[in-house]
């Protein structure tokens, strides 16, 4: 495939993967509540680093300061509920696909149980993935300019290797790192279209965040400030949740592809295409 022939892929990822998101509304709420969780995650963390100094702003900054144990211990913190909470609901928006993918109508209370029937891989999950940034970070702050040369490729490295890790701790139930390198191994497998969808997510996200900021602005020069950045903030809200359930939708459907098990919306030959071989 020409650089042409994948960004085009890409469109037509989205576009089927928002198919099944149109007939299936509901599921756009596992994201919401992902999002919603992670405010709650952020405001609990900053309310409990603020009792713990006395609610001292000046003790608070201290504990922020990096190179500190309790700095640490807080990033590992934040990292471990952050990747618990994303896996969680990405793990029953993924089982609703899954259901949906073999002719049935999937609820929310389905992928919920299944989510929770699964806590045990999801946590060690997250142990596994909150101790690997948390080591990033660690040479980040210590290492300068080059330590977050050398993390940026890293974490690009960790996406691509990452990228189907949430079905396979779904379905195969495998420890962290046997996830880790079924995931990277099923990428090895099938390689070479991570541009088309990237791009094409990316460049939705794009067009939307400027069409939001001219919103935006004139409703602030027309009505007020507020109003603008209140709409701005509900509107990147309502792309980003949009884009995140598009996103797992695709992962979904070229798992189950790379499986063998039927996808609907996704014909065989176009599945296949996905990810050509490198």
């Amino acid at each position: 495939m020409n650089v042409f022939d994948r960004f085009s892929n890409g469109w037509n990822i989205a576009s089927n993967s928002w198919a099944v998101l149109k007939e299936n509304r509901k599921l756009i709420l596992f994201p919401i509540l992902s999002g919603l969780s992670m405010l709650l995650v952020i405001l609990s963390f900053v309310l409990v680093a603020l009792a713990s100094v006395g609610w001292d702003f000046g003790a608070f900054n201290d504990i922020k300061e990096q190179g500190t144990v309790v700095h640490y211990l807080f990033v590992f913190g934040y990292y471990l509920i952050n990747y618990f909470i994303i896996v969680f609901f990405n793990t029953a928006l993924i089982h609703c696909t899954h259901l949906y993918f073999h002719g049935e109508k999937p609820t929310i209370r389905q992928g919920l149980q299944f989510a929770a029937s699964r806590i045990g891989v999801i946590l060690s999950w997250a142990a596994f993935a909150a101790t690997v940034g948390t080591l990033l970070r660690l040479l980040q702050d210590n290492l300068g300019s080059i330590g977050k040369f050398v993390t940026g490729l890293i974490g690009i490295v960790w996406s691509i290797a990452t990228f189907f890790v949430v079905p396979v701790i779904a379905y195969e139930n495998l420890g962290p790192i046997a996830a880790f390198k079924r995931s990277a191994g099923l990428m090895k497998q099938k390689w070479g279209e991570r541009l088309g969808a990237g791009f094409s997510f990316f460049l939705i996200q794009f067009v939307a965040f400027i069409v939001l900021a001219l919103v935006g602005a004139l409703l602030g020069y027309i009505l007020h400030p507020l109003v603008g950045i209140a709409v701005f903030v509900l509107g990147i809200f309502a792309v980003l949740t949009l884009v995140s359930a598009v996103r797992t939708i695709f992962i979904s459907a070229v798992y189950h592809n790379l499986n063998g098990d039927p996808v609907k919306h996704f014909n065989q030959e176009f599945a296949n295409n996905l990810f050509v071989q490198k």
